[in-house]
Parts: C-alpha cells; sequence; structure tokens
C-alpha cells in the first residue's frame, strides 16, 4: 500500500482473495443461470408464468429492486461529493460503483422482460413527452452516462498514479485515464469541482428517476391499489434504505481493514443511518397500509388483503416482516457497534427488500378489474394466479451472479477503497 497525502490507496494484494468455494458457486451459478437466459431468448415469454391478466412478475420486481439500490447508493455518495460529509468519504467511490452495477442488472433484467428486445431503442425514436414510460427510459439514460462520468472523476487521480504499475491494475489504469494523467493538485481540484457539480445534477436525478418509477405505477388510474400519492416517496426512501442497507453489508463484510477502530465507527455510522432510513420507511408503510385496509373499499383493501392473509402472506409477514425488518431492528438495538451484527442486519435487509417490490407488483394484478372476469374466458394465459416459472428464477440467478463477477472485477482492479490516515514519511 502506498501514502497520497493523508489518504492511504489500498493495493489490490490487499482486497478481498478469491475463495475456491465461492468462486465455485459463483461460475455453477452464472452456468445455471444461463439456461433460462438461452430458454428466453429461443422461447421467448412462453415459459414464463405470467400472462395476459398478470402482465408483469418476478422480473420487473427484481427490476425496481435493483433500480432502489442503485438510486439509493448514488444518494450516498451524493453525501460525500455534493454535502461534504467527510466521515463518509472513504466509501465515496465505492457507492457510485456500487449504483452503476446496480443500475446495470436493473437495465439487463427489465431487457428481459420486454416482449421485443430488439426494440428498446424505439423509446429514444418514438416516445413521446407525454409517456411517463419514455421519461424513464431518458431520466435513465441521463443517469447511467452521470454516474460513469462521475465515477470517472472520482477514481482519475488515483488511476493515474496506479498507471505506473506494470501489472494488470497498471495496464487498465493506463487504459481509464485516456491520457489524463495529471496529480497535481490543481487536476486534483478540478476533479473535485467536477465532482460536486456532477453530483449536485445527479441528486435531483436520481430522486426524479427513482421517484418516476413510484409515479409509473401511481398514475395508473385503473389500479386503486398502485394510485395513491406516497408511492413516489416511499420509493425514495426505500430505495436509501435498500441502498444503505446493501452499502454498510459490504464496507462490514469485505472492507480491507476489518478490525481496526476506524472500520468499526464506520460500519456503526452506517448501521445507525440505514435503521432510521428503513424505520422511516415501515412508518409509511404502516400509513398505507392502514388507510387502505381500513377504507374497505374493494378495489382498494382487496390487494392489501391479498398481502397480509392471502396466498403471498408469507412474503409480507416471513420475508419483509421478520427477515427484513424484525431481526434487523433487534440486531441494530441490541449491538449497535458489533461489526458483525450490523453486517448481518444490513444484509438481512437488502436481500429481503426484494419482498417489498413483490408486494408492490403482483398483488395490484391478482384482482380482476371486472366482476366475473376470471371466468368469463378460460386459457392457460388468462389467470390470476401466478408464481414465476424456473426459467424466471435462472434468469434472476444469471442477472445476480453477472453483477457480483461485475462488482468483484471491479473491487479488485479499481482503486475503489481509500482510508483516511495521518500523514506518514
Amino acid at each position: 500500500m502506498r501514502i497520497q497525502g493523508n489518504v492511504r490507496l489500498v493495493s489490490p494484494l490487499d482486497r478481498l482473495p478469491v475463495l475456491p468455494a465461492a468462486a465455485l458457486i459463483w461460475l455453477a451459478a452464472l452456468v445455471i443461470g444461463a439456461i433460462g437466459v438461452f430458454q428466453r431468448l429461443t422461447e421467448g415469454h412462453v415459459p414464463a408464468d405470467y400472462g395476459s391478466y398478470i402482465p408483469w412478475g418476478m422480473w420487473v420486481a427484481a427490476y425496481v429492486y435493483l433500480i432502489g439500490l442503485s438510486a439509493g447508493a448514488f444518494l450516498l455518495s451524493a453525501l460525500v461529493y455534493v454535502f461534504d460529509v467527510r466521515r463518509l468519504e472513504q466509501i465515496g467511490k465505492l457507492a457510485l460503483f456500487t449504483a452503476l452495477i446496480s443500475l446495470i442488472g436493473a437495465l439487463l433484467i427489465i431487457w428481459f422482460d420486454i416482449g421485443h428486445m430488439e426494440r428498446f431503442w424505439y423509446v429514444y425514436v418514438y416516445g413521446r413527452p407525454t409517456s411517463m414510460m419514455a421519461w424513464m427510459v431518458w431520466l435513465y439514460t441521463a443517469y447511467f452516462v452521470l454516474i460513469l462520468a462521475e465515477l470517472w472523476f472520482a477514481l482519475r487521480h488515483d488511476l493515474a498514479h496506479w498507471s505506473a504499475r506494470s501489472d494488470l491494475q497498471g495496464a487498465l489504469a493506463r487504459l481509464l485515464t485516456f491520457g489524463f494523467r495529471d496529480v497535481g493538485p490543481e487536476a486534483a481540484a478540478f476533479d473535485r469541482r467536477a465532482l460536486r457539480l456532477l453530483g449536485t445534477l445527479g441528486v435531483p436525478l436520481a430522486i426524479a428517476f427513482h421517484g418516476g418509477v413510484g409515479a409509473l405505477f401511481a398514475s395508473v388510474a385503473a389500479r386503486p391499489f398502485w394510485n395513491g400519492a406516497i408511492y413516489p416517496i416511499a420509493f425514495i426512501i426505500g430505495a436509501l434504505a435498500s441502498g444503505g442497507a446493501l452499502l454498510t453489508a459490504v464496507v462490514a463484510f469485505f472492507w480491507p481493514e476489518r478490525g481496526t477502530t476506524n472500520h468499526r465507527e464506520l460500519v456503526t455510522f452506517l448501521g445507525r443511518m440505514t435503521l432510521g432510513l428503513l424505520v422511516f420507511y415501515l412508518v409509511l408503510e404502516w400509513a398505507e397500509f392502514s388507510i387502505g385496509l381500513y377504507g374497505q373499499v374493494p378495489g382498494e383493501a382487496t390487494p392489501y388483503q391479498e398481502i397480509v392473509s392471502g396466498r403471498y402472506w408469507w412474503v409480507f409477514w416471513l420475508v419483509h416482516i421478520v427477515v427484513g425488518a424484525a431481526v434487523p431492528i433487534s440486531l441494530l438495538s441490541l449491538r449497535p457497534r458489533s461489526v458483525s451484527f450490523v453486517g448481518v442486519a444490513t444484509a438481512l435487509i437488502a436481500g429481503a427488500f426484494i419482498a417489498v417490490r413483490l408486494n408492490v407488483v403482483i398483488p395490484g394484478l391478482v384482482t380482476p378489474e371486472l366482476e366475473g372476469l376470471e371466468t368469463a374466458y378460460i386459457d392457460s394465459r388468462l389467470s390470476f394466479t401466478y408464481f414465476p416459472s424456473l426459467m424466471e428464477w435462472l434468469v434472476v440467478v444469471f442477472v445476480g451472479a453477472l453483477m457480483v463477477g461485475l462488482f468483484y472485477a471491479g473491487y479488485r482492479l479499481l482503486p475503489l477503497i481509500s482510508s483516511p490516515e495521518e500523514t506518514t514519511s
């Protein structure tokens, strides 16, 4: 490792080692998941369990979930580069990279969901300003470009230092600097100004595009379950909670300086912040559920009843409430300064938040819009019962494995980690 000013850059040799068992599990997941991808590309939507009455399934829920992780991680990076929260300065680059990988996974999985995958570019040519879907795609594109630019400015100074190396990391650094290898104070100051500007532009953009996902659901007036003003706000708070939880878990378990006082203080701070965001989200959820059930309006109350006591009760009570809320809150409250407890708690929050997104997408579709519609026509694709097919599971496994592989490669090859330290000679 090397001392640069008051920041110690962590060498790739200090990074997360390759564990044979973990590598085999990852490779198996990638190969098995690829079977589902091949099936989707060759057989289309036929092997999927969604149909005409339930056109959105697990892939849409996973897409919303990953978009939330990305927006949450990006907004946390803004605390560093826009609001100058020095306590989180160490995780700024890692937060940006996490946002990028989550966004790639979200866009990939929703690409598998669309009917004609080869026509994804139509929205750029034929999209209309009055279309909420078109605005989402345009915002995603702007957000993707902005993350790439901001991540480049965040890494440029360190990449310029690494470009002198003669190994793989040095070759990659020379490629990614695009010839801008100035490491002087003026260049560093320019990078910081660029980061502040891009981060300032990115904050409303991240809020707009993920709040826009909530608005996309809320604007469907034909579905009273979705048609609520709380959705855009709840989506943003959920993004911060899940994205913050994911970042905290990564820092807790994979930080190169585990066991140090600095590491414990960083994890403790992130854990407390995640706990506050989770509790805030649960308050919003309570307001949504209690009002929806109290009114007893069939079109609105029936999906809530389906969530809490219907065929999907276990997704809400076991995965979301127990695994994703009760257990993590207990761990974060009882042992807030334990790195292991905080890491486990936040990993549970991040992982179980997929249940929240499933409970947004699926229950809103399982209630017939017209009484008797479920028996008016009989066909295998005309059903109000849904459970993900094997192909749907395999595609999710493939996208998850691909994201893990990309994240690991970046973690090993890029200067994403730096820790503050007093200058030494």
